[in-house]
């Protein structure tokens, strides 16, 4: 207990920089796996064939090495941004194709007959997406999104590798003074448990609310 009482602090930053983490790059990842769903079902071949290519490539790439293309990458063509901003666009780049994939499997739950009504009342592809396609495939994949947002936190400790302060990184500092690796593993773990069920909690109360109901 002491690890976590004489440096709360310490553990408190590490926690808040995994909860900023994993809000902004769920956010990025919930928009980009949206519209790369949408892409691959699109009518327009190019759009399909990007979306194809997206998922394809972010789904078969280590996240380690894109993190390394994104802060190493990114610079060498000028963008320079804080590494807290990097490790949110690698995370969601990365958890977009995940998302992507799930919705698209929630677009194939809804009949067909659904969109074929919408495009019959003079609706374009856009709008029969986003008003009628959209809204029903959303009830059948509130479980896998969560468990995509999930898997998303956990994948957050590999920013702590690039100078990114994040509760995994908390244990150097405390190995350093001298405590414990065991106990300081201990309330890393602690966190992120917290955060997890945290999600957990609030996918559950979506699924409750507007879930498919079994």
């Amino acid at each position: 207990m002491d690890v976590l009482t004489q440096n709360f602090s310490l553990y408190g930053k590490g926690f808040l920089g995994t909860v900023e983490l994993t809000v902004y790059a769920s956010l990025l990842a919930l928009a980009l796996g949206i519209l790369m769903a949408a892409f691959r079902v699109a009518p327009v071949a190019s759009l399909r064939a990007f979306g194809t290519a997206w998922v394809t490539v972010l789904r078969n790439t280590p996240l380690t090495l894109l993190f390394f293309a994104v802060m190493l990458g990114l610079p060498r063509f000028g963008l320079v941004l804080p590494f807290t901003v990097f490790a949110v666009i690698a995370l969601g780049c990365y958890t977009s194709a995940f998302i992507c994939e799930a919705v698209r499997a929630g677009i194939n739950t809804v009949p067909v007959g659904q969109g074929e009504a919408a495009r019959g009342l003079g609706m374009t592809f856009d709008q029969t997406l986003s008003a009628v396609v959209l809204p029903q495939a959303f009830r059948s994949v509130i479980p896998p999104i969560g468990s995509t947002l999930i898997a998303l936190a956990k994948n957050s400790a590999i920013a702590g590798s690039f100078s990114v302060t994040e509760l995994l990184g908390t244990y150097k500092p405390l190995n350093e003074r001298g405590y414990s690796v065991i106990w300081s593993f201990v309330w890393i773990a602690a966190g992120y448990l917290i955060i997890t069920l945290a999600i957990s909690a609030i996918f559950a109360l979506l699924e409750r609310r507007w879930g498919v109901q079994r």
